[in-house]
């Protein structure tokens, strides 16, 4: 499988491999992500996912295989309406619906449904050769499963209807626009995510889990005092737990707290 896992700690880490094509987003890759990101929701060791490309593809991801004849087309009106299903289940969904913490480590390219993925994680730690591109349009297309709106909620209206019409965002511009929220040297992009992955892996594991729940569905709630009550729920679940009173007592003793995800 072209998807490579290796877990350090209490983090994992998911990497595209598909170095002969600069990683190019097929099939696989989401099969792969829907199959490990199950394996890992379950995995109560893992406390944080980093998303990356394989170095050796020199990008994060190259996008769709344009390549393939097939790739862009619809076999019929009854293919498309009998695949919704799946389509539900792709990446954007995948990575925005885990309840864990996803850091994006952007080495390069981030091109078409490989950029949308970058967005869909909660964090994202660029390369100065980092660089963001929707060329769908410019193929006649566009992106899909929310990739503009998706974006907008990153970067606001304007810089994502620039981004969706194939203008790039480079790794700079990214950090300046509140994209990237981290903008590292090359050669020290993976050390970066690696220590930020840890430093959110020592979190009590349930509340950052409820952080980026409520982050996640109160953008989709449109009044703020409704995804305000139920943050008071979230609050008050998290208040119960031990890993809040060890958190407590820990702050009290000024020693580091010894979380367990119960």
């Amino acid at each position: 499988m072209p998807l490579l896992t290796e877990i350090r700690g209490h983090v994992a880490i998911l990497t595209l491999s598909r170095p002969g094509a600069r990683n190019a987003w097929d099939e696989d890759f989401n099969e792969g992500l829907q199959s490990k990101l199950a394996e890992l929701e379950k995995d109560h060791e893992v406390r944080c996912v980093v998303l990356t490309g394989d170095e050796k593809g020199g990008a994060f991801s190259a996008g769709a295989n344009l390549a393939d004849t097939e790739t862009h087309t619809v076999a019929s009106p009854s293919a498309f309406i009998t695949g919704i299903p799946h389509w539900r289940k792709f990446v954007a969904n995948l990575l925005t619906d885990f309840p864990k913490p996803v850091i994006a480590a952007v080495n390069g390219y981030a091109i078409g449904i490989g950029c949308i993925a970058t967005y869909c994680c909660d964090l994202i730690v660029a390369s100065e050769r980092a660089e963001w591109r929707l060329p769908q349009v410019r193929l006649g297309i566009m992106p899909a499963y929310g990739g503009a709106v998706r974006l907008a909620r990153w970067v606001g209206k304007g810089n994502a209807m620039r981004a969706a019409l194939g203008y790039p965002i480079d790794g700079a511009e990214a950090y300046r626009i509140g994209l990237a929220q981290w903008l590292v040297p090359h050669a020290e992009l993976m050390a970066r995510t690696l220590k930020i992955a840890d430093d959110i892996a020592n979190l009590p594991p349930l509340a950052a889990q409820l952080a980026k729940e409520s982050l996640t569905k109160g953008l989709d709630i449109p009044n703020i005092r409704d995804a305000s009550e139920v943050d008071v729920y979230r609050f008050m679940a998290l208040s119960q737990t031990e890993d809040s009173k060890e958190a407590h007592n820990a702050w009290r003793e000024k020693r580091k707290a010894a979380v367990r995800g119960v």
